[in-house]
């Protein structure tokens, strides 16, 4: 039996795809457990059914440090993880009922925000402060437009603005400056992975 000969560069190439996957799977799994946790840090406002939380921030921190198609896998796997059950959505709470009700258009939105955010880091947008600030509040755009149609569909869009997007406004701004801040450090930790 003659054995297939593989030239040097081939089993190296063969290695590198299959290790860059296994890393690519590892960085997904873990950027959709930390925004389960980011999740969690949630505080309930009075005046509104939204809680306030890191989950924003996560989204699109992670989107922006690991690029668009990661950072959506991520969302993506975050929402199915919260669909089948698990307690990951804010305040531990899962289940497919949590996807029809007042806060599920912030939910659909993550994945395009983490892309968007993702998109346009690799465009550049993450090597300065200043555009990764601008690129963040892009994606933030996102989150709140999914956020407050969901809310409009249940409700009125007076309503929705007054209860799922103002109150949230002045925190989810300094949240995307500190982590325009850390991204750039974050970067270069993974391009160390």
């Amino acid at each position: 039996m003659r054995e297939r000969a593989m030239s040097i560069p081939a089993v190296v190439a063969d290695r590198v795809v299959r290790g860059r996957v296994a890393a690519d799977m590892l960085l997904v799994i873990g950027a959709s457990a930390l925004i389960a946790i980011a999740a969690q840090v949630a505080i309930r406002l009075p005046f509104t059914p939204v809680p306030m939380t890191l989950q924003p921030l996560a989204v699109i921190f992670l989107g922006a440090a690991l690029g668009s198609t990661r950072g959506a896998a991520a969302a993506a796997l975050y929402l199915l993880e919260g669909f089948s059950g698990l307690p990951v959505f804010a305040q531990g709470h899962g289940g497919p009922l949590w996807l029809v009700g007042l806060t599920a258009g912030f939910l659909y939105s993550y994945p395009f925000a983490a892309w968007l955010s993702g998109f346009v880091s690799e465009r550049g947008w993450g090597n300065s402060v200043l555009r990764s600030i601008a690129g963040m509040l892009l994606a933030l755009g996102v989150i709140y437009l999914g956020g407050w149609w969901w809310f409009t569909v249940l409700t009125d869009p007076r309503t929705a603005y007054v209860q799922a997007v103002q109150p949230f406004i002045l925190a989810d701004i300094v949240k995307i400056a500190i982590g325009a801040a850390l991204l750039p450090k974050m970067g270069q930790l993974i391009a160390k992975v």
